[in-house]
């Protein structure tokens, strides 16, 4: 019985749940540094649409990706209410903005369903999978996709 309860908790993993107008993502908290309220950001030129700008970041420079332009939605309106997750992709640090966090889940590996074959290739890059938790639909969003693949000048 306790080796049972061992195998259900190595399977175990926490994740950060976020909003994007109705609909509810989360990342492994793993590869969350910080949340922080919303800061408007420095525009750069000729940054892809779903690159609002830059903030600074206690020194660092922080690139602003609105997550609901890359996933598709359209751009973002901040509110009072918008947050900044600042998650690892790689070795950079990204700034994610969403609408909301909304909680932190505990989840095992089981509850994590394959993207639907009916979604499409572009979906499946961004969205690793599907869980129905407390009757919610969350998609885990692949964090390492996020970012565009750079082309690197030898």
């Amino acid at each position: 019985m306790a080796e049972e309860r061992d195998n259900e908790s190595a399977g175990a993993r926490e994740l950060i749940a976020f909003r994007i107008g109705e609909q509810e993502f989360c990342v492994d908290i793993i590869s969350v540094r910080e949340i922080r309220g919303f800061a408007s950001a420095t525009p750069l030129p000729h940054a892809p649409h779903y690159v609002t700008g830059v903030i600074n970041l206690r020194g660092t420079v922080l690139p602003i990706v609105d997550l609901a332009a890359r996933l598709g939605f359209g751009a973002t309106e901040p509110t009072a209410r918008s947050v900044i997750i600042v998650v690892r992709v790689g070795q950079q640090l990204v700034g994610l903005l969403v609408d909301a966090v909304s909680d932190i889940l505990t989840v095992t590996d089981d509850l994590l369903q394959p993207t639907p074959d009916l979604a499409s290739e572009l979906a499946r890059t961004f969205v690793r999978g599907v869980m129905a938790v407390e009757g919610r639909m969350i998609s885990l969003i692949a964090v390492d996709n996020i970012l565009p693949q750079m082309d690197v000048a030898a």
